[in-house]
């Protein structure tokens, strides 16, 4: 961060997996904190501490969904900061962030401290399964401040173009959770509690080492303690960005939570297969991830320097990129669906069940491509009300009530329930591609606009 990294020159292709890449890392890093949870539970707990911590990671997820949709509008409007070369706004912005930010986190901490009971008896958690999962949410929450922090040093220094130094971060702290959670787990029986402290405590070394990083490195931006305060006009645009992302991550995981809740009333091992099978599709929708991350960075650069053709271009890259990993991954799930399901249980019922939901659940990983690459497009244009509008209207309309409505039909299995996904994407894949042929999107939102881009004709 010498300098911020130009994402406006040179070849789109190159340039984008270059910086897609360590997004993909990092991202699998952080993943692997669930995971790991998961896997290690489920090698040395029964199916009720592998349910239990599926559940309780998949309320986390929730959590960190809204924490990245809040942070992704600082990245977002620091990037175009970046590309229209405004090193005060990006100083002020940094600033805001961080006051803002530090005060959100103490106050969903202590919300989700709170209501740690109500959110296990909402979810239908098994009987088996309610004390464990009760104290793997409530450990973790205490771990959302680290969360916050970690992804807002990430999200600034990705829209100064970064995205090397937040991989080391999480690289390290990945390596430590992954032992702390074989120790806990494995030599101490903890088991869901014991995963739980390994995850919070790789989460705060994380912080650390971010922040130590940010006071140690030489800026050439100016920035001191007195740019750490509420600049109400900075804040307010980043809230106009930040907040129907996150307001998109939350309701959509919580759409999951519902589904989650909707199928542990038939049973213990649908409840389990359920949760091994979200934990393979975070995994194999990282590649989509990291490069839709990648294109929300590189059209704010483009479109704050005037390059909106270019910020096109960079969206098609990305798509084109992300389908290699879709269409192998949906390919490779349909073949051998134990193989992967395996992985997270050693319980043969368990196995079998998760194998059938996947089949039909992973032909999501080909539609959110297209999906989750434009929705990034729309929000590095300042677009982001767009992606939530049509994010809920598949969410509440299409996924919800087809999963609801199959589970209650007579001899329905996890395979048929596992269509909603896929129905509910591809929803929004029309839309998007309506909204985009409109090109409604080259039009600058903002109250303050960076810069404005007239529609062309």
């Amino acid at each position: 961060m010498e300098r911020s990294n130009s994402l406006t020159e040179g070849r789109i292709f190159s340039k984008l997996l270059k910086f897609a890449i360590p997004f993909l890392l990092a991202s699998l890093l952080q993943a692997l904190y669930g995971a790991t949870d998961l896997f290690v539970v489920g090698q040395f707990s029964d199916s009720a501490g592998v349910s239990s911590v599926a559940i309780g990671s998949q309320v986390m997820q929730t959590i960190t969904g809204i924490v990245l949709g809040i942070t992704t509008g600082g990245t977002v409007l620091i990037a175009q900061y970046v590309g229209a070369k405004k090193d005060k706004d990006i100083a002020q912005t940094i600033g805001t962030m961080i006051f803002t930010f530090s005060v959100i986190s103490v106050v969903l901490t202590a919300i989700m401290v709170l209501l740690t009971g109500n959110i296990t008896n909402l979810l239908n958690t098994p009987t088996e399964a309610i004390k464990y999962t009760q104290q793997y949410i409530f450990i973790c929450s205490c771990g959302i401040p680290f969360i916050f922090g970690y992804n807002a040093v990430s999200g600034i220094l990705r829209g100064m173009g970064d995205s090397k130094t937040p991989l080391i971060f999480i690289a390290i702290a990945c390596m430590i959770n992954i032992c702390v959670d074989f120790v806990l787990v494995g030599v101490f029986n903890m088991g869901a509690p014991g995963a739980a402290i390994a995850t919070i405590l790789a989460q705060a070394i994380s912080l650390l080492l971010s922040v130590i990083f940010l006071k140690k490195k030489s800026f050439k931006l100016e920035f001191n303690r007195s740019y750490i305060r509420m600049d109400y006009i900075k804040a307010s645009i980043l809230f106009k960005l930040g907040l129907p992302i996150a307001l998109q991550d939350g309701l959509i995981n919580i759409s999951f939570l519902v589904i989650t809740a909707v199928i542990n009333t038939m049973g213990l091992t649908a409840s389990a297969a359920v949760g091994v099978v979200e934990k393979i599709i975070v995994f194999t929708m990282l590649p989509t991830i990291a490069f839709a991350s990648a294109i929300a960075a590189m059209t704010a650069q483009n479109m704050g320097a005037g390059k909106p053709d270019r910020a096109k271009k960079c969206l098609y890259a990305g798509i084109g990129y992300s389908l290699i990993f879709g269409i192998g991954f949906y390919a490779y799930s349909q073949l051998s669906p134990t193989s992967l399901t395996a992985l997270f249980s050693n319980d043969t019922a368990v196995i079998q069940m998760a194998a059938l939901y996947l089949k039909s659940y992973s032909i999501d990983c080909i539609l959110v491509c297209f999906v989750f690459c434009m929705n990034s497009f729309f929000v590095g244009c300042s677009h982001s009300m767009f992606p939530m509008i049509h994010s809920l209207i598949a969410t509440f309309i299409i996924r919800i009530p087809i999963a609801f409505y199959l589970s209650k039909l007579s001899g329905t299995t996890l395979y048929e329930i596992g269509f909603a996904s896929p129905l509910a994407t591809f929803v929004s894949m029309v839309m998007c591609i309506l909204y985009m042929n409109s090109k409604k999107w080259k039009i600058n939102k903002l109250s303050q606009p960076v810069i404005m881009i007239e529609v062309a004709t």
